[in-house]
């Protein structure tokens, strides 16, 4: 199973066993296609089966097969969700999965190599790509059409263009 982290469980809702989700996705309304999500357990994942999705200010409320009450959504608040990556469908073109874009190697357009994405950080206006450098501080790089040129997952390697003051974001 290739499995993908799509939100978090942060509060029940409802006696009914619905649970809050932060989803983890740029189009929450993916969960409308996804019949399964998965939860990490200490030995393996346990399989929650969709079965109801309302939206509620930028969240989402699911309601599960396998949780019918109150009480037993209690026990998977502050879970992470995961669902598999065959069931997430195409994504627009230029939209990257976080887990494809972390490791991928840095490369400015003259050719330097900066290091590898470490991290992405969502701000609302644009993601920003956190990239380890060797025996420096992370440097912070907007992920804008300006400063990324190219993503190129299957040779792993991102593209940059480093503009003015870019530097300074280390």
């Amino acid at each position: 199973m290739d499995l993908l982290e799509v939100g978090k469980i942060v509060n029940t809702h409802g006696l009914r066993g619905e649970v809050k989700v932060v989803p983890w996705t740029d189009y929450p309304e993916q969960f409308e296609d996804i019949e399964t999500v998965y939860r990490k357990t200490k030995t393996d994942y346990e399989k929650l089966t969709i079965r109801g999705i309302k939206y509620q200010k930028g969240n989402i409320i699911l309601r599960f097969a396998e949780i019918t009450d109150i009480n037993e959504a209690e026990k998977y608040k502050n879970q992470i969700l995961y669902a598999e990556r065959d069931d997430l469908g195409e994504l627009p073109e230029g939209v990257y999965y976080i887990a494809d874009l972390i490791g991928l190697t840095v490369v400015t357009d003259e050719g330097e190599e900066l290091g590898k994405i470490a991290d992405v950080i969502n701000t609302g206006a644009s993601d920003i790509y956190e990239v380890k450098r060797e025996g420096m501080k992370n440097l912070l790089l907007p992920a804008i059409p300006d400063v990324v040129l190219d993503v190129d997952l299957e040779n792993k390697k991102v593209t940059v263009h480093m503009m003015d003051g870019l530097e300074d974001l280390a």
